[in-house]
């Protein structure tokens, strides 16, 4: 799906009518494009399902891992990305990203984990679903299932509208495979993340 870039002038374009400004004044009227340039670059990631995704950072490393290396945990954390919310079409910002995983005979390149984590978040989002898209593209990637995901953000939703409470921060967390279950692997986890 690619974005139709003449669709979104023409409504934002209407928007600016229905607000009751003027949108062939001086200061609005390149602001229609502007807005559609803007969104094809913010939601870009919207172009891309999941296995488009997997497939577009599928450059991992064979590595025969020692069995005493089978609970050797990848954490890459504070990667900064920014999402829009689905409800609202708020900014989620101030987002930071940790993604973790026990490598399974495969390895990816480090900068393969930010570039999905960035790619995931330029859609219209859930910060839940985001951490879900992740884990499921690093699973596809990397042939782990011991993934998990951490992002802290704060919601435009939260600070700009209705409850209006700046600094609110939520945090999720998705668990899959032995992060689900063994509680000693999330407390080494949680050790690496607080590091």
């Amino acid at each position: 799906m690619s974005i139709d870039t003449k669709a979104i002038e023409k409504h934002i374009r209407g928007i600016l009518i229905a607000l009751g400004d003027d949108p062939d004044r001086e200061g609005l009227k390149e602001t229609p494009k502007r807005v559609a340039k803007m969104y094809e670059e913010v939601f870009k990631g919207m172009e891309y399902s999941n296995d488009d995704i997997a497939e577009m950072f599928n450059k991992t490393f064979e590595e025969d891992l020692k069995e005493s290396e089978e609970d050797n945990i990848v954490l890459v954390k504070d990667i900064e990305i920014f999402s829009h919310c689905e409800h609202h079409l708020t900014l989620m910002y101030n987002m930071t990203v940790a993604v973790a995983y026990i490598p399974n005979k495969r390895l990816i390149g480090l900068s393969k984990i930010a570039r999905i984590a960035d790619m995931v978040s330029r859609r219209l989002q859930l910060q839940e679903r985001i951490g879900k898209d992740i884990a499921e593209i690093m699973e596809k990637v990397t042939a782990s299932k011991d993934i998990a995901v951490i992002i802290k953000g704060e919601h435009g939703c939260m600070t700009s509208r209705g409850i209006k409470k700046p600094g609110a921060l939520t945090t999720t967390m998705t668990l899959k495979g032995r992060f689900k279950n063994d509680d000693s692997l999330v407390t080494k986890l949680m050790a690496l993340y607080k590091a």
